[in-house]
C-alpha cells in the first residue's frame, strides 16, 4: 500500500537528510551551536551574493512576465474560468500574507533596526526611517516574488499542461522525461527539506513568542523545558486536525484567525498615534520605492557588516525555504487566472497588507519608545526578541486582553501552519497525488514539530536560522532553473498560439460557388448538424482508423449537444482532442431596436466551431470538405506533436529554436 502512495526515493531520501541534520544537534548538543554558527558564516561568505542576485532576478522576472505578452496566458486552458471570484481570490491572497512571522517580527524587527541600524545613528529619527524601509524590503515584493516564481511554475505546468503538482514539473522544458528519474527526485527532496525546515523555523519563532506571552500573562518561566512541551501540545493539535479530517473546520478557524488579526490591527491603529501612523504609512511606501534598487542589490561589499547575514540573507533563505509551501497554496487557488492577474495579485496584495501591518505595529512601537517608554521597549527587545510584542502592549490600553489575543493568534497559526505544511510536503513526497493516507501527513507533521524542538535544544534561533540557510541553498539553484523553464515554456506556448491561426485550411481553398452559398445563406443549427454528420464525423473516423492502424488508441464520440470529437489519449498529460460543435453566433445589429433587444431575439446564425484539449480558441470549419477537415486534423495533430516528446506519453515544451 505504501509503495502506491509515496514516491520512495523522495520520501525516504528527504527523511534521511532531515534526520541527518537533526541528529547533528542530538549527538553533539554542546558543539552544535558552534558548528551551526560556522556553517552559517561559510554560507554567507560564499553564497551571500547568490541569494541577493537571485532574489533580485526573481523580482524582475515576475514584473517582466506580468507586463509582457506572456501576461495574457492563462493558468489553465485558454477557455478556462477562475475557480474563485476576484474578491474571494484577493481575500485568500490576503490571508496568505498573514502568519507567525508577522506576529513575531511586527514589533521586534522595526525596534531592532531602530536600536541598531546598519547605517544611521541608533535611536534617532533617521534610524526610525531606515528601520521601516528595511522592514518593508524584507516583507514586501521581494518575498512575494520568490513565492510567485514557484507558485506560477506549479500553476502553469499543472493546470495548463496537466503535469503533476510537484516542483519537478517546472523543469520539464529543460530536462523533459528525465524529471521522472533521479533529477526530479533530487528536486523534490530539496523542496521537502527546505519546506520542512522553513516551517520548523516558523514554529520555533511561534513557540518562543507563545512562551513569552504566557510568561507575561501568568508568570510561566521563559525556559526551554516549557517550550518543548508547548511544541508537543500544539503539534498534537495539528495532528488531531489531520486525523479528524477537519479541513473545513481548520479553514474556518483560519478565517476567524485572520479576522482577529485585523481586529488587533484596528485596535492598535485606534489607540495608537492614528494620524501619525497614516502619515507614516504613506511616507514609508515612498521611501521604500526610493530605496528599492539600492536595498535590492546591497551586499555591503565595501564595508562588510554582520548585520546582513542576520537579517536580509536569512530572510531571503527563509522565504526560499517556504516557497514550495506558499507557492503551492497560491497555485491551487489561481487556476483560470491570467499570468498578469496572478503576478499583480501575488506581488502587491499580500505586500500591501504586510506594509500596513508593519507600519501600525512598528511605527507605534518606535513612537512609544521615543516618548512614553523612554527606551524601555528597545532595551527589552535587545535582551529577548520574543518579548517584543508583549512589552509593546504594556504601553497600550487593555494590554492583558491584547496579549491574550496575540497568544491565541500565534497558537492557531502554529496549528494551521503545521497542518497545511504537512499536506504540501506529503503532496510532493507522493509525486503530486492529492489523496494520500492520513498516516503520511501525520508523519510529516510529527517531523516538523520534532525538527523545531531539536533545533531549539541544539542552538535556539541560531540553529533555526542556520538550518534554514543550509536547506534553502540548493533550492535557490532549483528556483533559477524553474525560472528558465517557465520562460521557455511560455515562449513555446506563445509561439504555438501564433502558429495556430495558420493551421486551419484557408477559406480560399473552398470553391467559389460554395463560398457564395455560405455568404447568401445564413446557416442554422440544422445545417450545422447536417454538416457535422455528413462531413466532420466521417473525416474524423477516417483519421481515427488510420491512427489505430499505426498502433494508437483513437476514438470518435459525440461531445455535448450535437458535437463530435476525435480523442487520442495520452498518459499523465492532456490528450489530443479535435472536436467540432454547433455554436450560436449573433449577427450584427443595424438598428437601435435590434441592439437593445435580448440575445434570444437578436438575429443569429450557427457555425461549426472547432475545440481542442488545451482550450485554445476554435474557428469555423463550416463548408470544409472531408479532405480539408482531414488536412486540418493532421495539421492540429502536428502542432500537438510539436509539444510532445513522444506520440502519446508526455508533453514536450520546446524553445522557439527546434534544434
Amino acid at each position: 500500500m505504501r509503495q502506491k502512495t509515496i514516491n520512495p526515493p523522495v520520501f525516504w531520501g528527504a527523511s534521511l537528510i532531515v534526520g541527518a541534520l537533526l541528529a547533528l544537534g542530538v549527538v553533539f548538543p554542546h558543539e552544535s551551536e558552534e558548528i551551526f554558527a560556522s556553517v552559517q558564516s561559510s554560507i554567507i561568505e560564499g553564497f551571500g551574493w547568490l541569494y541577493i542576485l537571485s532574489v533580485a532576478g526573481f523580482v524582475f522576472v515576475c514584473l517582466f512576465l506580468g507586463l509582457s505578452r506572456y501576461g495574457r496566458l492563462k493558468l489553465g486552458p485558454d477557455d478556462s474560468e477562475p475557480d474563485f471570484s476576484y474578491p474571494s481570490w484577493i481575500a485568500m491572497l490576503f490571508a496568505a500574507g498573514m502568519g507567525i512571522g508577522l506576529m513575531f517580527f511586527a514589533v521586534a524587527e522595526p525596534i531592532q533596526h531602530y536600536a541598531k541600524p546598519p547605517e544611521a545613528a541608533p535611536l534617532t529619527m533617521e534610524a526610525a526611517r531606515e528601520a521601516m524601509v528595511i522592514t518593508f524590503v524584507h516583507w514586501g515584493v521581494h518575498a512575494w516574488a520568490i513565492y510567485g516564481i514557484v507558485g506560477l511554475s506549479l500553476a502553469y505546468f499543472s493546470f495548463r499542461y496537466n503535469l503533476p503538482l510537484t516542483i519537478r514539473s517546472g523543469l520539464y522544458p529543460l530536462f523533459k522525461n528525465r524529471i521522472n528519474g533521479p533529477i526530479g527526485d533530487a528536486v523534490d527532496i530539496f523542496a521537502i527539506c527546505g519546506t520542512l525546515f522553513g516551517i520548523a523555523t516558523s514554529l520555533g519563532f511561534g513557540v518562543l513568542q507563545i512562551n513569552s506571552g504566557l510568561h507575561y500573562l501568568f508568570g510561566l518561566p521563559n525556559e526551554l523545558w516549557v517550550q518543548i512541551p508547548l511544541i508537543v501540545v500544539i503539534t498534537l493539535l495539528a495532528m488531531a486536525s489531520v486525523l479528524s479530517g477537519l479541513d473545513v473546520g481548520i479553514r474556518r478557524l483560519s478565517e476567524l484567525n485572520l479576522l482577529c488579526a485585523i481586529l488587533l490591527l484596528l485596535f492598535v491603529l485606534a489607540v495608537g498615534p492614528t494620524t501619525f501612523l497614516l502619515k507614516a504609512f504613506v511616507q514609508n511606501i515612498g521611501t521604500y520605492l526610493d530605496h528599492f534598487f539600492i536595498r535590492t542589490f546591497n551586499l555591503y561589499a565595501y564595508e562588510p557588516k554582520s548585520w546582513l547575514s542576520s537579517w536580509t540573507l536569512f530572510y531571503w533563505a527563509w522565504w526560499i525555504a517556504w516557497s514550495p509551501f506558499v507557492g503551492m497554496f497560491i497555485a491551487r487557488i489561481s487556476r483560470g487566472r491570467t499570468v498578469r492577474q496572478f503576478i499583480g495579485g501575488v506581488l502587491f496584495i499580500p505586500s500591501g497588507f504586510s506594509f500596513l501591518w508593519m507600519t501600525v505595529f512598528g511605527n507605534t512601537a518606535i513612537w512609544l519608545d521615543m516618548n512614553k517608554a523612554s527606551g524601555a521597549i528597545a532595551e527589552a527587545v535587545s535582551a529577548d526578541v520574543s518579548v517584543a510584542l508583549f512589552q509593546f502592549f504594556t504601553y497600550l490600553p487593555f494590554s492583558a486582553v491584547a496579549s491574550g489575543l496575540a497568544v491565541l493568534l500565534v497558537a492557531i497559526f502554529f496549528v494551521t501552519s503545521a497542518d497545511s505544511g504537512s499536506l504540501v510536503i506529503d503532496t510532493i513526497a507522493a509525486g503530486g497525488a492529492e489523496t494520500t493516507p492520513v498516516w503520511q501527513r501525520v508523519y510529516w507533521c510529527s517531523l516538523e514539530g520534532l525538527a523545531a524542538a531539536l533545533l531549539l535544544m541544539a542552538g535556539g534561533l541560531t540553529a533555526l536560522q542556520t538550518v534554514t540557510l543550509i536547506s534553502a541553498l540548493p533550492f535557490t539553484f532549483i528556483m533559477i532553473l524553474l525560472t528558465v523553464g517557465l520562460i521557455r515554456g511560455m515562449q513555446a506556448d506563445v509561439a504555438s498560439s501564433q502558429a495556430a491561426t495558420s493551421t486551419a485550411v484557408p477559406s480560399t481553398e473552398i470553391s467559389w460557388t460554395r463560398r457564395l452559398e455560405l455568404i447568401l445563406h445564413t446557416p442554422q443549427r440544422t445545417d450545422v448538424r447536417r454538416f457535422i454528420d455528413d462531413a466532420v464525423k466521417p473525416a474524423l473516423e477516417t483519421v481515427a482508423k488510420e491512427m489505430r492502424g499505426r498502433g494508437l488508441t483513437a476514438t470518435v464520440e459525440p461531445d455535448g449537444d450535437d458535437g463530435v470529437a476525435l480523442t487520442i489519449p495520452a498518459v499523465e498529460v492532456r490528450s489530443f482532442v479535435y472536436g467540432v460543435h454547433p455554436v450560436r453566433h449573433l449577427l450584427p445589429a443595424f438598428t437601435a431596436a435590434e441592439a437593445a433587444s435580448s440575445e434570444e431575439k437578436r438575429p443569429h446564425s450557427w457555425v461549426a466551431r472547432t475545440f481542442f484539449s488545451d482550450g485554445s480558441r476554435g474557428y469555423d470549419v463550416m463548408g470544409f470538405s472531408r479532405d480539408q477537415i482531414i488536412s486540418d486534423v493532421v495539421a492540429q495533430y502536428e502542432r500537438y506533436q510539436a509539444l510532445t516528446q513522444s506520440k502519446a506519453t508526455a508533453l514536450y515544451i520546446t524553445s522557439p529554436d527546434p534544434a
